[in-house]
């Protein structure tokens, strides 16, 4: 068979959403590179991406159905064929919905694919059936909660703006690993003469691009704001012509808030010295077009609203809005460009079904009743991995009473739980239509390959689970194409007919965002809402960590690594092997304090559980914290658990999110057997 090359898209939970040059051969995927002609991508991909053809066609690759025969975690099974998994599974759920009600059938999927079609597929599915409907929150919408208290439905500025910024500030992002391309274009930035600042909690791969790094508590990027902006109202570095046309609230902000934010105070509560928050303060208000790339990390607390809101009101003091390259990117929202509702169909549910978060899955597998959940189904996530507070996560799927089926390319974690094992297909293997948060471009693709072995999308799976329980519904007898299709055929000022056209065609196009130039602002009032009388918290102001209230002397980060995405890309070996062990990063004056060494085996404990690492002593993590990369597979790890056994359930105070990166931890030699917390 010729040789031919394909386009296609990363499916993967990254703000960049690159377009990708697919080599074919024999039906299998040789090679894969960047697209030069995407907008965003032009050309470069990340390490995790630049040989998806080993992910596609890995050795780990699960190609039939399987039925548990060991223990529950065991990872012990039989292949069943597809026939033998749906009627089991079908048969399991009418005779728990027939004792239960719907509700005790529980969804957890959530960004393993980013594609319209597969990643929302199940909703119609699970509504028809009148399962509980998932929360699905762990990643940022404390983020999109704080910029809507202060910007509403505002768009965001083209992240390409970055380009014509003479300071551009990487504000807990850590772009080396997260979004490669914010990275290249702050470098050229500042080739072009801009300067460039990380602030984060620890220094990243990203700090090494960086003029200057600030390192803030966890937690602390709030007071670090609130310290800047009131040096700038202090020293009058602000824009009062652009405040008084634009902005609702800064009288009451510097009347109520800023006086007790002096850099001293805020110094105790962000980690930064007054002199250098006067400093950075002043550089800010001096810009002629500060640029902020804001990430999630920092959002990821119980302040992490509020945090995303303090921040948002730094560009507004200072008019950057008003100049080209000036502003904040927080991420794009395309959700006008297609209408999603065509795939979701909440329309077929007979009654709103209860919500469970994502984040209290724990407790939602242990202790919830009326009715409890007696069957799960997880289809592109590893909840066992990645969902906060681990040990009670493994709790509730350890239950011999639970029916879970588990729809996965690989034996995750998870899988290793599931009673039912169904096999899935790559982003290679199936249609889809993609659209950007870090940008606005959307990209349509076609399967590049037949499915590997008896792989099915979760598409397909959904369609045949619905014939499987009887239902006569003419929607899920539709191709996935025909879903892409609905979704493309929509009158929107996002696009016309020729932009829809070279999308249907499955060309990267940027769509266009309505813009009201006599309305810039797209809140109740029509200004910049510093003052917001909707929220219980009407002015931004300094709020804590839960962390700060456990009583532990050390701030556990769980960060990202350029060789992994969450616990995805592990059956890599090769990027596997880029990444050191499961290593715990920290200083050497909290190491010295414990008595601990350079590459000893070592346990983080708190109340919720306790991980072994190995300890690496470095200069990168400042003291009182400690840094940990990447969510490892379980048999790749020292211990018996990683690190989202000490990860807590808690909720972000707007959004609903998962608070992450907010844990308390204390370290010991892994051989102290009488140390408790």
């Amino acid at each position: 068979m010729a040789r031919f090359t394909a386009r296609s898209v990363c499916p993967y939970d990254c703000p960049d959403t690159c377009g990708m040059l697919v080599e074919v051969e024999n039906d299998r995927c040789v090679a894969v590179a960047g697209d030069p002609a995407h907008p965003m991508t032009r050309g470069l991909l990340c390490p995790k991406m630049n040989h998806y053809e080993k992910t596609v066609h890995s050795d780990r690759r699960l190609t039939t159905p399987l039925l548990r025969v060991g223990a529950k975690g065991a990872g012990i099974f039989r292949p069943i064929s597809w026939e033998e998994a749906i009627s089991t599974i079908c048969s399991r759920w009418k005779e728990l919905t027939a004792a239960y009600g719907g509700e005790c059938i529980l969804p957890y999927s959530y960004a393993g694919t980013m594609g319209l079609v597969q990643r929302n597929s199940g909703h119609p599915f699970f509504h028809k059936l009148g399962a509980s409907r998932l929360e699905r929150t762990i990643c940022s919408p404390a983020k999109d909660a704080g910029w809507k208290m202060i910007m509403g439905e505002t768009p965001a500025i083209d992240p390409g703006e970055i380009a014509h910024s003479d300071l551009v500030i990487l504000w807990g992002i850590n772009a080396a690993a997260t979004s490669i391309h914010a990275m290249r274009d702050a470098k050229d930035a500042r080739r072009r003469g801009a300067r460039i600042v990380v602030i984060d909690t620890y220094q990243t791969p990203t700090a090494k691009a960086a003029d200057e790094v600030f390192l803030v508590k966890p937690g602390g990027d709030g007071a670090l704001a609130l310290g800047m902006m009131h040096v700038m109202v202090r020293e009058s570095l602000i824009d009062e012509g652009f405040i008084a046309a634009n902005v609702q609230g800064f009288e009451q902000l510097c009347r109520d808030i800023l006086p007790d934010c002096t850099p001293e105070k805020m110094a105790v509560a962000c980690g930064v010295s007054p002199e250098n928050i006067e400093r950075l303060a002043r550089e800010y208000a001096h810009a002629k077009a500060p640029f902020i790339r804001l990430g999630s990390g920092l959002t990821r607390y119980a302040n992490g609203a509020m945090t995303v809101r303090t921040i948002s009101c730094l560009p507004a003091l200072v008019g950057a809005w008003q100049r080209r390259g000036g502003g904040i990117f927080c991420g794009t929202s395309t959700g006008g460009a297609f209408p999603l509702s065509r795939v979701v169909r909440e329309d077929f549910l007979e009654h709103p079904t209860r919500l469970v978060s994502m984040n209290q899955l724990g407790s939602a597998l242990t202790t919830l009743d009326e009715p409890p959940v007696m069957s799960l189904y997880v289809y592109h996530s590893n909840p066992a991995a990645i969902a906060p507070d681990q040990n009670a996560v493994i709790q509730g799927l350890e239950r011999e009473d639970l029916f879970t089926v588990v729809h996965e390319r690989f034996m995750t974690d998870t899988a290793r739980y599931a009673d039912i094992v169904l096999p899935a297909t790559s982003s290679l293997e199936h249609p889809d239509l993609y659209r950007s948060y870090g940008g606005y471009h959307a990209q349509r693709c076609s399967a590049a390959i037949p499915p590997v072995g008896a792989s099915k999308s979760n598409w397909e799976v959904f369609s045949i689970l619905a014939e499987g329980m009887g239902w006569d519904q003419p929607f899920f007898r539709q191709s996935a194409d025909d879903l892409i299709d609905q979704l493309l055929d929509y009158d929107t000022s996002w696009r016309d007919a020729a932009l829809t056209r070279r999308l249907s065609d499955g060309e990267p196009v940027l769509l266009n965002p309505p813009l009201d130039p006599q309305r810039p602002w797209q809140t109740r009032s029509g200004r910049i809402e510093i003052l917001n009388e909707q929220e219980a918290e009407s002015l931004p102001r300094l709020l804590a960590t839960h962390a700060e209230q456990d009583g532990l002397p050390l701030r556990l980060q769980p960060a990202t690594t350029p060789y992994a995405l969450n616990s995805s890309f592990y059956e890599q070996d090769d990027l596997r092997l880029r990444q050191e062990p499961m290593v715990l990063m920290m200083s050497r004056s909290d190491a010295e304090q414990r008595g601990l060494a350079d590459g000893e085996q070592v346990i983080a404990c708190n109340e919720r559980g306790q991980v072994t690492f190995t300890l690496k002593i470095t200069d990168r993590v400042p003291s009182g914290t400690v840094v940990t990369e990447g969510v490892w597979w379980r048999e790749f790890i020292p211990g018996e658990r990683g690190v989202n056994a000490l990860t807590s359930q808690r909720l972000t105070d707007g959004g609903r999110g998962s608070t992450l990166y907010d844990v308390a931890v204390d370290v010991r030699k892994s051989d102290c057997p009488n140390w408790r917390i």
